[in-house]
């Protein structure tokens, strides 16, 4: 199966593991919004949605570029409509867009502590539910939401709670969300990496060059997300997929594509589960947390 013709709704997707969705679509003659904030080039991070949308472009894709902050009602509700305008409906929302920040309570300004539910939780919940009626139209209609699984052990909270409970209410969605639209077609999983990715939360937040060179890069992201919502929406839905998990069980053996300039262990992402490390036998050595 192939998403040429689709229409693919992204939020953030300027750079890092949005990018390369947007751009695993394009392959396929997709058409792709990259709705996000980035319109000017940032000082310190690559890429705009103009940007993107010529690599899309330049892929085999359609592209949409649109200014959305995914805290503004009004701002998402445009994107959405404007997306609709252009390509007749949507057929994937994939909520991608997120902050972080990795410190203890004391440690968190209730600025940042605002901004992380904002747009991981809050932002999840107003795109999804601005995409819904549109994917009710569509044949094979799919939200994916890049959160982790709901492994509710204190190891995930103790150093960042704000940042944990504003990620696992991205998971909440999917939980929610895949019940609740159950009777209408949609699928609504997440999609999480077993590994660090080399993204630029990763090299300006997670440890720099030296975790960078121990993650893989965005495409296992993007190639996860290709095998997902490619399958018939009905049948898979309340997921908390892992990335190299999908791939094998889509017939994937070898990873080293991923990770190429790596010489050792990986950096094993939070949040997984003890028993989805049990299942690969990818070597992993420290947390990225």
């Amino acid at each position: 199966m192939s998403l040429k013709g689709k229409t693919v709704f992204i939020s953030g997707g300027s750079r890092g593991i949005g990018l390369a969705i947007a751009l695993r679509a394009a392959r396929d003659g997709a058409n792709v919004t990259i709705a996000a904030k980035t319109a000017d080039p940032h000082p310190k991070l690559p890429g705009t949605i103009y940007t993107a949308a010529k690599e899309i472009v330049e892929a085999g894709g359609k592209a949409l570029p649109v200014v959305c902050d995914i805290r503004d009602e009004i701002q998402v509700a445009e994107a959405v409509e404007k997306t609709v305008a252009e390509f007749g409906g949507i057929d994937v929302c994939v909520n991608n867009a997120s902050a972080i920040q990795l410190t203890g309570t004391l440690a968190t300004d209730m600025k940042r502590y605002d901004l992380m539910h904002q747009i991981n939780t809050r932002g999840t919940f107003l795109v999804s539910k601005m995409c819904i009626p549109h994917l009710k139209l569509a044949k094979n209609p799919h939200i994916l939401n890049l959160a982790p699984p709901l492994d509710m052990e204190a190891k995930w909270f103790k150093n960042h709670v704000a940042y944990t409970m504003a990620k696992f209410g991205m998971s909440m969605c999917t939980l929610g969300m895949s019940a609740e639209f159950a009777k209408d077609g949609i699928a609504v999983n997440s999609l999480w990496p077993l590994t660090a990715i080399d993204t630029a939360a990763v090299r300006n937040l997670l440890g720099g060059e030296t975790v960078a060179a121990m993650s893989r890069s965005p495409e296992i992201m993007a190639d996860a997300f290709h095998e997902i919502v490619i399958k018939p929406s009905r049948e898979t839905t309340g997921n908390y997929f892992i990335d190299e998990l999908v791939l094998r069980d889509a017939g994937v053996t070898d990873f080293s594509k991923y990770a190429p300039g790596a010489t050792g262990p990986l950096a094993a992402d939070f949040f997984v589960p003890d028993e989805a490390f049990a299942k690969t036998d990818t070597k992993v050595g420290g947390m990225v947390s």
